[in-house]
């Protein structure tokens, strides 16, 4: 029955076709005539055949499908230009992930994890990769925690995704900042209120007339324009929570990458009480690792779990435990050493390259980070955006990070990520930059 009916539907047997009578087929074929009598008269209740007295069986007539009008020749469009080279800000040197050392990590973790490491997941992180976060964040950042203050998250976007939900008022935000960031406080329906930035970072004087209940802040780096949170800012927003009950988030995202000096130890250590810690893996290892932390005063501890959930449902409980056995085993400080140097001859390269081709171009902040702002004359930025995709360059210019609100005076400029390219690639990517940038005293 199979076959008579793919032969219809093939067209091999044609509609008016007649089929055999019952004993011829099933003489034919070997088979009973009842069995053949019982397939034509299915195929006929399906619509295949017709039966008629008089007429026989034959293959059912059937309105033939309309044919499909040709496709108008259409040109054939040219396919947009892959970029050569990405100088993107925010991401690391993938190739430099330390796969024997987390393989490593991850082997003794799996090893040595206790059973209940692979139920249902604490909202809290699991306990030793927060007893590794302290030590480590102490020694390395000048935190001030123990482990219980701690609460494991997927990253800084997550982090501040739990704190709005805790966090109540206006919150103040750097003038100048990730786009994406303010999206989420937008989401929550957070009024911002953009601080001022100049070479030492966020202008922390102007919280008291801000309204804001609490501000986020980048102070080892300001992101993007990279000037560090000087002395006394830094005392500043700390007598402005103390004053106001308000909170400081600490967005510590790149506090480990410092060239000419020691990172400055972090502001938390002023005042664990009124600042909230965040750090994530994400420009030091890969954010492939989808692990970061909270450090917390006190009284929001619960308040964050509970706006987790029950249980972790975010960060993997082995992914927790390599990191863990990574930071206390030393893997992740030598990693983190490594790439300090590797990042540090990207941007001596980046610099030593402007200087000779391009003098005119200044590079604002400080050597640290992942990324340095290229200032340019006024009103060059879009067209050197447009200038750099010509020669196979993908990078960012600087009026996408300013807050919308700002009240500053408007800066041309371009946010170079010098960890991205691969070094056979880094060469070309610097000399599509040069080219791109627009001449001394012109536009």
């Amino acid at each position: 029955m199979r076959g008579l009916r793919e032969a219809i539907r093939t067209g091999r047997l044609t509609p008016g076709t007649r089929l055999p009578p019952y004993r011829s087929l099933s003489a034919d074929l070997g088979i009973a005539r009842n069995t053949v009598a019982e397939a034509y008269a299915e195929l006929v209740a399906e619509g295949w055949l017709t039966a008629r007295q008089g007429s026989g069986t034959r293959v059912a007539p059937r309105t033939a499908p309309p044919k499909p009008h040709p496709a108008p020749a259409a040109a054939p469009s040219p396919r947009a230009a892959r970029p050569m080279y990405n100088l993107l800000q925010g991401q690391p040197d993938a190739g430099s992930f330390p796969r024997a050392a987390w393989l490593t990590s991850a082997r003794r973790a799996l090893t040595a994890a206790p059973t209940e490491a692979f139920g249902p997941g604490d909202p809290h992180g699991r306990p030793e990769l927060r007893e590794a976060l302290a030590e480590y964040l102490a020694r390395a950042r000048g935190v001030r925690t123990d482990p219980a203050r701690i609460v494991v998250c997927s990253g800084f976007a997550h982090g501040l995704r739990l704190l709005v939900q805790v966090l109540r008022g206006p919150m103040a935000v750097e003038a100048y900042g990730l786009a994406f960031h303010r999206g989420i406080l937008a989401a929550a329906r957070v009024r911002t209120v953009p601080l001022t930035v100049d070479a030492e970072g966020a202008r922390t004087g102007e919280l008291a007339a801000s309204g804001a209940r609490s501000v986020l802040l980048t102070p080892a780096h300001q992101f993007p324009t990279g000037g560090p949170l000087g002395p006394g800012r830094r005392a500043a927003v700390v007598d402005w929570a103390r004053t106001t009950g308000g909170i400081v988030l600490e967005d510590d995202y790149d506090g480990e990458f410092r060239y000419d000096r020691q990172p400055v130890g972090a502001v938390q250590g002023l005042e664990p009480e009124r600042v909230v810690y965040l750090g994530s893996v994400s420009k030091s290892l890969s954010p492939a690792v989808r692990l970061g932390w909270m450090v917390l005063p006190g009284p929001l501890v619960e308040q964050v779990v509970a706006a987790k959930g029950e249980r972790e449902a975010t960060a993997g409980a082995l992914d927790q435990l390599t990191l863990a056995d990574f930071i206390a085993s030393g893997a992740y400080d030598r990693h983190v050493r490594r790439m300090r140097q590797h990042y540090r001859g990207r941007r001596d390269q980046l610099v030593a390259a402007l200087a000779e081709r391009a003098p005119h171009i200044g590079v604002s902040g400080v050597a640290a980070g992942l990324h340095a702002v290229l200032e340019l004359p006024p009103g060059t930025e879009s067209a050197a955006v447009r200038a750099a995709l010509r020669h196979g360059l993908v990078l960012d210019g600087l009026a996408g990070y300013r807050h919308p609100d700002s009240a500053m005076d408007v800066q041309d400029g371009l946010v170079v990520g010098y960890g991205t390219p691969s070094d056979h690639a880094f060469s070309g990517a610097l000399d599509a930059l040069c080219r791109a940038l627009p001449p001394a005293g012109g536009r």
